[in-house]
């Protein structure tokens, strides 16, 4: 049954975990580095320290939670639905550790050190656990070209309307100068993001729902086409020489390094070469705004 103005009632359910998945993870790529060196003043050594062991979790998590939700017989894992409805707030929580300091920090604090590698790892940890399941669901909500790309179109919407959190939060909270008004702020998109994704768990139903079948016997046939460990390995083989996939591994490495970098370091960057009375704090906020905003604009399709 369509809803008005030809809402698709499932479609938006999907894409409201990408709503509250991009103003949490906007935020929070935009602003954690400015905090961390600049307030907080982490050393220059702990903060790299920090990074490595952020970026070889970063690279063993997503196996290790794609695994555990396909072969995890607790519903909370396996149920892409669940995953996503329990992981919210967990995810919600992990984005507001940051924002708030464990103690007051003095300049080099071992614990401010800290504070940013549980920090790094948590979020990425909880990210990649629901985003996971997220993804798991598109292809569990249909396998109909027609209905694949609705998704995309609302999931691409819903990605610039939370691309506008930094340009919001900037404003309200003067880039973080006023540094209760973005803890507040910072409050209201976790319960935000919450509220979507619960939605997500709620109201969503992959085609298996819908035809009625369990999804334990969904599993099961699942389970009954495994591939065995040779066949895995040659199908890698395979993907791994494939001219297209080098490819595209090549131009998204690209892409999210020039992303990663520039939502980072824009701040301190603007902050250093842009003097304070040339652009006003809120210009910046607009500014800062548009380099995450302007980009989704071109990218939903017609």
């Amino acid at each position: 049954m369509k809803l008005a103005l030809e809402i698709h009632p499932n479609a938006l359910a999907y894409s409201m975990t990408t709503l509250g998945a991009g103003m949490m993870n906007s935020v929070f790529n935009f602003y954690y580095v400015k905090l961390f060196l600049n307030r907080y003043r982490i050393s220059e050594v702990a903060f790299h320290q920090a990074q490595v062991v952020f970026m070889i979790w970063n690279a063993i998590n997503d196996p290790l939670f794609g695994y555990i939700q396909d072969n995890s017989k607790l519903p909370c894992c396996s149920r892409r639905q669940f995953s996503i409805l329990y992981g919210a707030p967990l995810y919600a929580l992990a984005f507001l550790l940051p924002w708030f300091p464990w103690r007051h920090y003095e300049e080099g604090d071992w614990l401010s050190g800290l504070h940013l590698v549980v920090a790094l790892c948590a979020f990425d940890g909880l990210l990649t656990f629901v985003l996971l399941a997220q993804c798991a669901l598109f292809a569990e909500i249909s396998t109909r070209h027609e209905s694949r790309l609705q998704l995309i179109k609302y999931n691409q919407v819903a990605t610039l309307i939370g691309s506008t959190s930094v340009l919001f939060c900037g404003l309200i909270s003067d880039n973080m100068e006023n540094f209760a008004y973005f803890q507040a702020f910072a409050v209201l998109i976790a319960a935000l993001a919450t509220a979507c994704m619960y939605y997500t768990g709620k109201y969503s139903t992959s085609q298996y729902e819908q035809r009625g079948i369990p999804a334990e016997n969904a599993d099961r046939g699942n389970g009954d086409r495994a591939l065995s460990w040779s066949s895995v390995i040659s199908l890698t083989k395979q993907i791994m020489t494939e001219k297209n996939f080098l490819f595209f591994v090549t131009m998204n490495f690209f892409q999210v390094f020039h992303l990663a970098f520039c939502n980072n370091f824009m701040m301190i960057f603007a902050d250093n070469l842009i003097p304070k009375d040339v652009l006003s704090s809120s210009l910046r906020s607009i500014m800062y705004g548009a380099g995450f905003i302007c980009p989704q604009v071109g990218r939903i399709p017609s």
